[in-house]
């Protein structure tokens, strides 16, 4: 039986008696309404006591985490009055999919504290909110349930996770001082031009396991110096390149992608943002300047940079980007021309099933522009869409492209040579 449903039963009995004693005039029908009142009375008081005098406080130990980590939260209830609490619920309204932090606390003596912790692996890409809380507690009797709410609000950005990639074939921009200098570079780079017996003091990182193996001593790569380019990872998270599988399910039907499966759900938002992170991520760790821009759908551009911070800035980015941006992918292109100059090499991460962005690319190539395509071919995400002209389009116009379908082994799909 509910508070409502008990409260309604003493309002009854309340009237009932009051009704009684007037017609009959007998005292006790009177008395018994007065103290089923009073007790209607000291439970509401009681009850309001119960959610006063509660200060309740939650801890996280970061506000960012990458998709598959586990964030943990800590909670504690402390009781600042010398009135015991016989009971309190604390429930926990933030929308991280998973996230269970409510929890119902038992007795908490004078000036007492009861703590407790969440854990919750972040299974979807996105920005998300922590809080607020809802206080609830009661009478004795179970007569009323009052709530008191916890504005305290904050932010957790959830990365997009990463993939490992072993080797980019990277087409690189002419540059103004010429060819890539064949010279020996103490520095990884792109371009690998052999290999030497280890030394003490190389980095592991650096091991050619396959020449160790075939002269039977420890071998470790060379590298060519790398001419001086910038890499600008392009990400389109236009709402019209955005294509995926019906099964697809959204917190609040539009918010982030939730996951109903293992792996990376079938949705081009989600690819593009796991793509372009782990590029990111490949080519800072050649010590490579990357830039990034992408409309999330707010226009964001990121200037090329090799410290770990742009890393983190890109990280963020991906990780609240959505595809939501009413510009198409020529359009967005257009607005950033100024940007790319000569010796660029822009690599361009779309499944836009339009092809008039192709001509735009190809102009930029024209320019000194060495533009790439890391193609999602949207066909395998919803076979409903029509992508021939698209491909045919990117194959005429000579921009090395690299197709990624729905499923695919991302790490060994960014591995093979473009075509």
């Amino acid at each position: 039986m509910t508070h409502h449903n008990r409260r309604n039963i003493l309002y009854v009995l309340v009237v009932s008696s009051m009704a009684a004693g007037f017609l009959t005039g007998e005292r006790l029908l009177f008395s018994v309404a007065y103290l089923l009142l009073g007790a209607l009375l000291f439970s509401f008081i009681w009850a309001h006591i119960a959610i006063r005098w509660v200060r309740i406080s939650r801890r996280s130990q970061t506000q960012h985490a990458r998709v598959g980590k586990t964030i943990e939260e800590h909670f504690s209830v402390h009781n600042t009055a010398v009135i015991p609490k016989l009971w309190l619920e604390v429930k926990d309204l933030s929308n991280l999919p998973g996230h269970r932090a409510s929890h119902v606390v038992p007795a908490v003596g004078a000036l007492g504290t009861f703590r407790w912790e969440a854990r919750t692996v972040c299974i979807s890409r996105g920005e998300f909110r922590l809080g607020p809380m809802i206080i609830l507690s009661g009478d004795p009797f179970g007569l009323f349930v009052i709530p008191r709410s916890i504005p305290a609000i904050t932010r957790l950005i959830v990365y997009p996770n990463l993939v490992p990639i072993k080797r980019f074939h990277l087409v690189t921009g002419n540059t103004s001082g010429g060819e890539a200098k064949r010279q020996r570079s103490p520095n990884i780079t792109p371009n690998v031009a052999g290999a030497r017996d280890y030394t003490p003091g190389d980095s592991l990182t650096i091991m050619d396991w396959k020449a160790t193996a075939r002269y039977k001593r420890l071998m470790v790569k060379e590298f060519d110096l790398d001419p001086l380019m910038d890499v600008w990872l392009f990400a389109d998270f236009s709402s019209k390149s955005l294509v995926e599988a019906p099964s697809v399910q959204r917190v609040n039907g539009t918010g982030p992608v939730i996951p109903n499966q293992p792996g990376i759900p079938p949705s081009t938002e989600e690819y593009t943002a796991v793509i372009t992170a782990s590029l990111a991520q490949y080519f800072l760790d050649l010590d490579q300047e990357v830039g990034f821009s992408a409309h999330i759908p707010q226009r964001r551009v990121l200037q090329p940079d090799r410290a770990k911070r742009q890393m983190t800035h890109i990280l963020e980015a991906l990780g609240m980007a959505r595809s939501m941006s009413e510009y198409s992918l020529d359009q967005m292109l257009a607005q950033e021309t100024q940007y790319f100059t000569r010796g660029t090499t822009l690599i361009l991460v779309t499944s836009s099933p339009e092809s008039a962005w192709v001509a735009r690319a190809k102009r930029l190539s024209q320019r000194g522009v060495k533009a790439m395509c890391i193609y999602l071919d949207p066909t395998t995400f919803n076979p409903l869409i029509r992508a021939e002209d698209v491909r045919r389009t990117l194959r005429a116009s000579g921009i090395p492209t690299i197709i990624v379908r729905c499923g695919d082994d991302l790490s060994h799909a960014l591995g093979q040579k473009s075509q």
